[in-house]
């Protein structure tokens, strides 16, 4: 505490009722008349000059205010704390008693510091502190206001005299420390009556006190006590043992409230190494009712993101996952409760097909996904209270919501009307997004170092995973046929909801995987039955749209020359199989084992899901469209003047041993060439051709052919 301050420096101080500017200052000082002061006013030492004014010239208060914070912290003189802890009587003081000595011997430093920084008499002294200390204006830790509420003159003068006759110790004192514990209304010991009270609280948590008075004069009648006395028991009660109380009557709330929980339960160290899933009624009406919140959050980043939905559904979660997929990239686990849009097979095969690991949390444990419930709450009170239509987060506020209008202007209205219902739910997904992109991920999260979640996400170096081709994304998310999906082909086809779709190229009796096409319902995509490879597509005329007749006849045409290709295809191989042929290949099979023979590098390919090749092959094939008369007819008189043109010789070639398909591949080469040299073949060669070009066998002959050249035909 300085004794001599310039203007600048009393500007600084902001006294009460005094100038805060530096000119204010030099004018009061002139108006107060401190100029002709010569002994309190003094030419001010070191660069800048001006002058300096003695601390005697401020009024009292001013003097008090600024002696006060020039006491500094409000501490335990260090010569008290080296005495209090070799003292013995200390030995006898209960904590509480320990506790009021350290208070009041903090008081008495404080008070002293203050009278010598002040230069005020005791007197004085003791009754500006106390003045002080009584306006909060002297700050403490919380301990020792909690010890001493209010203080006097007289009593720090108390306090200095037992500390000066009783020693330190004298100054702990514990008024309740001769009767506390020995109550039958208290805790242990003699305190049966406490117990049966809080036995009786817990068991029927309504009961009155005038309930409890009666049970106690029942079941202890020695004990004479009163309904005042009842009343304060159970207030303690409910104080003191509020836990227990809450863990015996109210689980839920325990587990919300009390029951111990760490930080950082779920650690993980990359982008998309956990996402957390749930759902919840939105606390805002639209036009068309209350909808579905579903909210993904990636533990990582703390990145949120919000999908609006009529109604919980499987469905709901699948267009979840697709939005946050296509923005954040493929997660690697997703951990949602066991609600039945969660565990839905459609909701576990999409996973599966994309390879995403699923954890399940516990039944009844919300806590164990506590980062996606604490997402939904935010959620909840940050956006939906600035909604139109909000209807509050519980029944009470609701009813306080309703009560903000009149009766009258409520009466015979529904909810549209009493809670002023305008959005949509399309405006209401609009919103969702403008909230978690532009606000919830711009501010600081304490679960990540106060860091955002788009800083976390930006941070991260790592590789995401992502799906290039959205459209097989989007088969996977299409539909499965009513019930797991999962048909059985008969020679009609398959059914789904008692219509039959055409499949010419699935033999029958094969299980088969249905998805059906969101957009057009008389097409179906077909699958193995573990979703891993597409098998081809199925149609139902009726629904399609076209002639019943005219698509049977087309489909019974494909399947006959699906079963004539794959028949020529397998006895075509099986005359590769001569006499000799399994005793070469187990003899080629010893040969390779003793590293005689070596085999060329098999070609690598990029990863990914069979169920996402699957989906790709059944965007690549486009559904076979069935024939029109008009083309029927036309195919009819191709034929005819084929049949018309007089037959040429066929083209000389050896015939005497069944060809191989390196032979047959070999002799298309053969009339491509002659063809291409303008040269006229036999009709019989040239529909060989058309059909053999249109096999698989010809397409995998020419990519042979294409990389090897004429090794390929050896």
């Amino acid at each position: 505490m300085r004794d001599w301050l310039s203007a600048p420096e009393l500007a600084a101080l902001s006294l009460p009722g005094l100038p805060e500017t530096e000119r204010g200052w030099r004018d009061y000082a002139e108006r107060e008349g401190w100029l002709e002061r010569t002994d309190k006013v003094r030419l001010r030492k070191g660069r800048g000059g001006g002058l300096e004014y003695s601390i005697d010239l401020l009024p009292a208060a001013a003097l008090a205010a600024y002696a006060a914070r020039a006491i500094g912290d409000v501490a335990l003189a260090p010569e008290d704390a080296a005495a209090a802890s070799i003292e013995e009587a200390k030995k006898r003081l209960t904590l509480i008693a320990l506790d009021n000595r350290d208070a009041r011997l903090t008081l008495i430093a404080a008070a002293d510091l203050y009278a010598r920084n002040a230069t005020l008499s005791r007197n004085m002294a003791d009754r500006t502190f106390a003045a002080l200390y009584n306006l909060g204006r002297i700050e403490v830790e919380p301990g020792v206001r909690a010890a001493v509420p209010k203080l006097s003159q007289r009593t720090l003068a108390r306090w200095r005299s037992t500390k000066r006759v009783q020693g330190i110790s004298g100054l702990g004192v514990d008024r309740g420390a001769a009767r506390r514990g020995r109550g039958a209304l208290n805790r242990g010991g003699e305190g049966q009556v406490r117990a049966f009270l809080t036995a009786a609280i817990a068991k029927q948590p309504h009961l009155s006190a005038d309930h409890l008075l009666k049970l106690i004069e029942d079941k202890f009648p020695d004990v004479g006590v009163s309904l005042r006395t009842v009343q304060r028991m159970r207030a303690r009660i409910e104080d003191e043992d509020k836990v227990l109380l809450t863990k015996i009557t109210n689980p839920d709330a325990y587990k919300s409230k009390y029951r111990l929980s760490g930080t950082n339960s779920h650690a993980v160290d990359r982008l998309n190494e956990l996402w957390m899933i749930d759902a919840s009624p939105a606390d805002a009406l639209c036009v068309d009712g209350r909808h579905s919140v579903y909210l993904c959050v990636d533990i990582f980043s703390r990145r949120l993101i919000v999908y609006v939905s009529r109604t919980p559904r499987a469905e709901a979660v699948a267009l979840l996952m697709r939005r946050a997929i296509l923005a954040w990239g493929v997660p690697e686990r997703v951990k949602t409760d066991n609600g039945s849009d969660f565990t839905a097979k459609s909701t576990q095969r999409l996973f599966k097909a994309l390879e995403i690991e699923v954890e399940l949390s516990a039944p009844f444990s919300p806590e164990q996904k506590g980062h996606i419930e604490r997402a939904v709450g935010t959620f909840q009170r940050d956006l939906c209270p600035l909604l139109p239509g909000f209807i509050g987060h519980s029944v009470k506020d609701r009813k306080v919501i309703e009560e903000r209008r009149a009766f009258s202007a409520r009466l015979g209205q529904d909810d549209a009307g009493a809670f002023c219902v305008e959005l949509t739910s399309k405006e209401l997904q609009s919103y969702c997004d403008d909230w978690f992109a532009g606000r919830y991920a711009q501010r600081p999260h304490s679960g990540i170092g106060g860091a955002t979640p788009f800083q976390m996400a930006a941070s991260f170096a790592g590789a995401v995973k992502r799906i290039d081709d959205v459209r097989a994304l989007d088969l996977l998310l299409a539909p499965a046929a009513g019930g797991d999906g999962i048909r059985v082909v008969t020679k009609k086809g398959v059914r789904v909801d008692g219509s039959y779709y055409l499949t010419p190229t699935v033999d029958p009796e094969t299980r088969v995987f249905v998805r059906m096409d969101p957009e057009d319902m008389g097409h179906a995509w077909l699958f193995s039955a573990d979703g891993a490879e597409y098998v081809g597509e199925a149609i139902c005329p009726e629904l399609a749209g076209v002639d019943p007749a005219a698509a049977v006849a087309e489909a019974r045409a494909a399947r006959e020359r699906h079963m004539k290709e794959g028949g020529d295809i397998l006895r075509a191989d099986m005359k590769q199989f001569h006499s000799r042929y399994f005793v070469d290949v187990v003899v080629r099979k010893k040969a390779l084992e003793a590293g005689k023979l070596v085999e060329f590098p098999r070609p690598s390919e990029t990863h990914t899901t069979p169920a996402l090749e699957a989906a790709r092959a059944a965007i690549e094939q486009p559904a076979p469209a069935p024939q029109t008369q008009e083309q029927r007819a036309t195919l009819t008189e191709i034929e005819q003047d084929l049949a018309s043109v007089a037959p040429m010789a066929p083209s000389p070639r050896v015939t005497q041993l069944p060809e191989t398909k390196q032979q047959r591949f070999r002799r298309a080469l053969e009339l491509e060439a002659r063809i291409d040299n303008n040269e006229r073949i036999s009709t019989e060669d040239a529909m060989w051709l058309g059909a053999y070009q249109t096999g698989p066998e010809y397409r995998a002959m020419r990519e042979l052919y294409q990389d090897f050249g004429e090794a390929a035909l050896r």
